[in-house]
């Protein structure tokens, strides 16, 4: 058995912002460079996304919402959902991928065809709530995974680690009501979405970074705050929003994080699933928008999840 599950689709590259937008397709060519140049491809084994229905995505999803924007098929040029998040002729077709390649990595982990699961895809969906497309996303994919994980696969309790350097504010949104999911994060503040110093629900852990903060201080987060309330949690399973933006090189930011930092926290995430998940994960990527460093590290993050 391959341990590492790769889930993509050629229509995540379809979806475009217009030119100079820093969520470009440009981002998974880099992404896949760097697994190449990093001899990964021996320990992965590779899928194509489906496409996510309705019904799946009204999980995490109002369905008004959800028709809405299966209705909004331009066929020229893009629609402004907000300043930033612009709804092209492909981003139906790329939405519904990115959000079907963590249901199919879900669905591949809890049957033990695979240990865990990367999603490169695009568009990102950590800042999608509920209701409302926002920071480049328009469904939240992991928290679409994380619901079909439990009301379809009959997991009673999951947990979500989100690394991005902005708050995930649509996944907050999405379970502050469901604590059977415990998200636990850390972001920069104050930064886009300029949320998250007021948790929604005690199982919503997120901690609040200032500018210039290191790897260090994240990985005291992890073992002094995020460690205790997953082992209080006892997830079956884990779910990561992984976001590279808080990279130093990444200009969307100002975290002081370098390589081995990514390369710790996905070592410590896989320890921790080993230990107290069946090794069970699903990763996808919400940002980073250095090319170079994102391919880096997402190198990193699969090599940390991959190898034996």
């Amino acid at each position: 058995m391959t341990h590492t599950a790769l889930v993509s689709h050629p229509d995540c590259w379809l979806h475009s912002m217009g030119a100079e937008h820093p969520e470009s397709p440009e981002r998974l060519t880099a992404l896949y460079a760097a697994l190449s140049a990093a001899g990964l491809d021996k320990f992965l084994s590779k899928h194509e996304a489906p496409e996510a229905s309705r019904a799946q995505l009204y999980r995490a999803h109002a369905p008004a919402y959800v028709d809405a924007l299966f209705e909004l098929q331009p066929e020229h040029g893009i629609v402004h959902l907000d300043p930033d998040t612009a709804f092209g002729p492909h981003t139906l077709k790329a939405a519904l991928r990115a959000a079907g390649a963590g249901i199919l990595a879900t669905e591949l982990v809890v049957a033990g065809k695979v240990r865990n699961a990367f999603c490169a895809v695009r568009p990102p969906g950590h800042h999608a709530e509920r209701l409302q497309a926002m920071g480049f996303c328009f469904f939240n994919n992991i928290a679409v995974a994380a619901r079909h994980a439990i009301e379809v696969l009959g997991l009673s309790r999951v947990a979500i680690i989100d690394f991005d350097v902005h708050h995930g504010n649509g996944t907050e949104n999405i379970f502050a009501a469901d604590p059977r999911v415990l998200m636990v994060g850390f972001f920069q503040h104050p930064l886009f979405p300029y949320s998250g110093l007021q948790p929604l629900a005690p199982h919503l852990i997120n901690v609040a970074l200032p500018s210039g903060s290191t790897g260090e201080r994240m990985q005291a987060v992890f073992e002094a705050v995020w460690l205790p309330a997953l082992l209080a949690h006892r997830p079956q399973m884990l779910f990561v929003s992984a976001g590279f933006d808080a990279h130093c090189e990444d200009e969307m930011a100002s975290l002081g994080m370098v390589d081995a930092d990514f390369a710790w926290i996905s070592q410590r995430i896989r320890s921790f699933a080993e230990a107290h998940c069946e090794g069970r994960i699903v990763s996808t990527l919400e940002g980073g928008y250095n090319l170079d460093a994102l391919g880096r590290c997402v190198a990193l993050h699969l090599a940390a999840l991959s190898h034996p």
